[in-house]
Parts: structure tokens; C-alpha cells; sequence
């Protein structure tokens, strides 16, 4: 199962898995609510048309006029984007504040479910969509869960690499480096989630390799998880990299837990837009590559901890 494999097929158990991750962190997220609930949030420079931001003449000329891009996320996965004091914040708005500068244009975010935000798009509500989306085949084909045409798709101009982390408590008393070490030990983990399934798989991978039984415990909630790990009753919790990286930065002050060994299942997420709207699409492709050369890119990923989801240049639908 791929990281882009587990937001197509399970997008709500893992938003809900990343909101309960959040509560041991002390992270202030408040759910979206409504299709699309305008947050009164925007970011980046606001500009006029006759700007002379160096990549504003490759804008449509609708988003030259206007001054703005409208930006569909779901505003409820920190630190990818959530909200903080009436804003939304996080990797994403900062990135898009980054690109806003060299296209001349202000991004605005709107704060939706995420279940409708490829349909806010498709009906022109939203510009772009931005919001820890994977990009996957099925997501630019159109097509739902079960492979059955609902639309025309989206292409996607990918900034982000993301897959699963393990978190462990801070030091790593157990030394655990990766999801074989785990063979002979037990984890935390939150019920219904895709990272109970890795774990059930890897308990299927150690039996088979005669390392010893993975012992699984799952909890209602993600934060239950992680405080059986902060005790030493479990020598490991799953979340989604950014996740479980803002985890390790928050929760305590920092003291509580530490990401183990790489991030695996890794795929890119991708800001989405219509596909009759290539000309966009060009323009957000060439401003990622622009702030990736000139370091703006970097800095955000640096400010957020998640220089590991780096790119090094920006890919249209990339996604498998």
C-alpha cells in the first residue's frame, strides 16, 4: 500500500487518525466545516494587475486582474494546514506565500471538507486546491475508490514528498530504525487506520521470517497510542511523516518523542488544478521551481522540520 494508495482509499480515516495525532502535540486545529467555509484567511502579497513580480506576465490573464488565486484545503491536518488565531497556517500557506511572490498574486484559502474539494475546483468555487493532497492516477483519471468515472480529473504540480513515519519515544530506548526492528515488540496504534494495516502487515512479514510476534494494541484514538509509547508500554506509534514530525517537535516541549529511520511508502503531494486550465498550472509549475533555486522553498520545509519531504524540482502529475 502506497502513501498515495492511502489518501485515495482512505482519505477520511486518515484525516481523522492526523486529528487525534494532534491532541497529545497541543496543536490548535479546528475541524472545517461546511463543503467550503471561507475562513477570511489568505496569504502571499497582494498585487495588482501590471505587477512586476518576474513570473506575473505567465499568469492568466483572469488571476492578473484579479490579484488572487482561491485555494480549496481542508484545514485540519497540522502542520501541513490548520488553523491558528482565526488563520490558517502551516506548510502549505507558507509555501503558497512563497509562490504568491514570484507570480505576483495573492492565494487565498478557503477551508472546506476534503471529501469536496476536487468538486469545488471542478466547479470553478476554487482556483487550486492545496492541502496534503497525494496525487495519484486515479485522482487525475477521475476516478472514485472503485475505479468508476466521476469526473474529468485534475493534474496536479507536485511540491511535496510525504509517506509514513514511526515515532518513538524520545532517545529511542528500544533503537528502533525501522519497521523490521519492530518483529518481537509491541506498538500503538490508532483502530481503523491504514497504519494499522502496515503494522498488521509487518506482523504477518516477521512471522513469516521467524524474527518473533509483533504484538499489536490499537486505541480509539491516535493520542491514546501515543501516550502508551511516552509510557514504554509500546516502543512505537505510524502516522504520516509531517505528522508525526510536528509530534516529535510539540508534544512536551519537544521532550516527548523523537521520528525513527526514514519515512517510507513515500509519494508526492500535489497542488490541483482543471485540467482545461493548463496555462495555471505551467505558471504554479514554473514558481516552484523558482523558489526551490533561490531557497525560499527550503526555508519553509526547514521552519516546519520537514527538510525529508523535500523536492528538487517541481513534476507534473508525478503521482502513481
Amino acid at each position: 500500500m502506497t502513501a498515495s494508495t492511502t489518501r485515495r482509499t482512505t482519505a477520511a480515516r486518515s484525516r481523522i487518525a492526523a486529528v487525534g495525532a494532534l491532541a497529545v502535540a497541543g496543536a490548535l486545529m479546528l475541524t472545517a466545516c461546511g463543503d467550503q467555509t471561507n475562513s477570511g484567511s489568505g496569504t502571499g502579497t497582494k498585487e495588482s494587475a501590471g505587477s512586476t513580480a518576474p513570473l506575473f506576465d505567465k499568469l492568466p490573464k483572469k488571476y492578473q486582474d484579479a490579484g488572487v488565486i482561491k485555494v480549496g484545503t481542508d484545514a485540519a491536518y497540522a502542520p501541513m494546514e490548520f488553523e491558528e488565531g482565526g488563520k490558517i497556517v502551516g506548510i502549505d500557506p507558507d509555501i503558497a506565500a512563497a509562490l504568491g511572490k514570484e507570480l505576483g498574486v495573492k492565494f487565498e484559502f478557503t477551508s472546506g471538507t476534503f471529501d469536496g474539494l476536487i468538486s469545488s475546483l471542478n466547479t470553478g468555487r476554487q482556483d487550486v486546491v492545496m492541502s496534503a493532497m497525494s496525487d495519484t492516477k486515479a485522482r487525475q483519471e477521475g476516478l472514485d475508490d472503485k475505479g468508476k468515472k466521476t469526473g474529468e480529473g485534475v493534474d496536479f504540480v507536485d511540491y511535496f514528498n510525504s509517506g509514513v513515519s514511526l515515532l518513538v519515544k524520545k532517545g529511542n530506548p528500544a533503537k528502533i530504525t525501522s519497521l523490521d526492528d519492530l518483529c518481537g515488540k509491541k506498538v500503538a496504534v490508532q483502530r481503523g487506520t491504514i497504519y494499522e494495516d502496515t503494522f498488521k502487515a509487518q506482523a504477518t512479514k516477521c512471522e513469516k521470517d521467524g524474527k518473533g510476534k509483533l504484538t499489536i494494541e490499537a486505541f480509539d484514538t491516535d493520542a491514546e497510542a501515543q501516550t502508551r509509547v511516552k509510557s514504554g508500554g509500546a516502543v512505537a506509534d505510524l502516522n504520516d511523516y509531517p505528522v508525526a514530525a510536528h509530534i516529535a517537535k510539540t508534544a512536551g516541549g519537544g521532550n516527548d518523542f523523537e521520528v525513527a529511520g526514514n519515512q517510507t511508502e513515500a509519494g508526492p503531494f500535489g497542488i490541483a488544478v482543471d485540467k482545461d486550465n493548463t496555462q495555471l498550472r505551467d505558471a504554479l509549475k514554473e514558481a516552484l521551481d523558482a523558489i526551490i533555486k533561490n531557497g525560499e522553498y527550503a526555508k519553509v520545509l526547514e521552519k516546519w522540520d520537514v527538510k525529508n519531504s523535500a523536492v528538487t524540482e517541481a513534476t507534473i502529475n508525478a503521482g502513481k
